[in-house]
């Protein structure tokens, strides 16, 4: 009697394990039935390129707003860095910085007029095969660097990790270095520092399954994204992060008249965070603070002294990026704080 308790017990556990299997495998399975159905209506490739922002580049296409797009894009160097080159073979070339940051784009979204915001939803990211980080006399102890350095990743869509040596693992975070609108001006901007229209941001929160909010400046608002990183901590503070070429799907849309964004702000799950570009943290910093209690005033309709108090408790400043003539900060507001999940 007692062994058949024994086998019972044994028998009933077993069945529970295996049902519990099984419930996981569906789930995973329904996961990848979600991600696979959202099928691509658009697809731009990695020869329909730009390397500033201006009003004046011309679209690639037009879409209507909420247009499904799949989108390749280009490492950061455009081609002057490849899987094969070297430390050396990199210091004895030209390295030609006004190459970089190749745009996929612009898009023209039927509809968008200045005063709109876009709409970007980031369904999913694919990573390239491979990657770089250059170490040079840059980034924010660039008058430190007296040496240089240069690392090729082997990467693949199916990678979550790679090795920085033999002792250290970096876990793959990918995102867009450089996502945004085109700015109201004839002058052709470089893409290296942030502004108003988004650009340059390198805001490593910025990922698959993030909503970015861009305000509109020209009609059409001329969508751009490129400079895919596989990996970057906040700040990117040497100057590059792991450089990749990538796949993006993304959604795009459009919101009419939404006055309180003047910067690219984005929400998670978990967060809604605004960002704010300036010559100095201090300046990116307070910026950052003004528009989230824009955003709590106009939004959640607190008074200026509530939300301005409400960022203090449970707003966090993130430094995205110090690395590219302009700063870039982030302030995130949790969003069981507002209830909003």
């Amino acid at each position: 009697m007692k062994y058949s308790r024994i086998i019972y017990v044994v028998i009933v556990v077993l069945s529970i394990i295996t049902f519990d299997i099984s419930c996981k495998e569906k789930e995973s399975s329904v996961r990848m039935v979600q991600q696979t159905n959202i099928i691509p209506e658009y697809t731009l490739t990695t020869d329909q390129t730009h390397n500033k922002f201006s009003r004046l580049i011309p679209p690639i296409i037009k879409v209507p707003p909420g247009s499904i797009i799949e989108v390749y894009t280009k490492e950061a160097s455009d081609g002057q860095i490849t899987r094969n080159t070297t430390l050396e073979s990199l210091d004895t070339m030209v390295y030609n910085p006004d190459l970089v940051h190749p745009l996929t784009g612009p898009v023209f979204v039927e509809g968008a007029t200045p005063g709109d915001v876009l709409r970007v939803t980031i369904h999913d990211i694919e990573i390239g095969e491979w990657g770089w980080t250059r170490l040079s006399p840059a980034g924010i102890l660039g008058d430190t660097v007296s040496g240089s350095l240069l690392k090729i990743f082997n990467l693949g869509s199916d990678r979550e990790s790679v090795h920085f040596n033999e002792d250290i693992l970096i876990p793959l975070k990918p995102f867009a270095g450089v996502m945004g609108v085109a700015p109201d001006t004839d002058e052709m901007l470089s893409t290296i520092p942030p502004r108003a229209n988004g650009g340059n941001m390198d805001d490593p929160n910025i990922t698959e399954g993030t909503t970015v909010y861009f305000p509109v400046f020209v009609e059409g608002a001329l969508f751009s994204i490129g400079d895919g990183h596989a990996a970057q901590g906040h700040g990117e503070v040497c100057g590059t992060a792991i450089e990749a070429p990538m796949r993006f799907l993304i959604e795009i849309d459009l919101i009419k008249g939404t006055t309180w964004i003047q910067e690219p702000q984005y929400e998670s799950d978990e967060v809604y965070a605004v960002t704010a570009f300036g010559s100095t943290l201090d300046v990116a910093a307070k910026k950052a603070t003004q528009y989230m209690v824009d955003y709590l005033v106009s939004v959640h309709e607190l008074t200026f002294e509530e939300a301005y108090m409400l960022c203090s408790l449970s707003g966090d400043l993130k430094i995205a990026e110090v690395v590219d003539r302009n700063m870039l900060v982030a302030m995130h507001m949790p969003k069981a704080i507002l209830q909003m999940q």
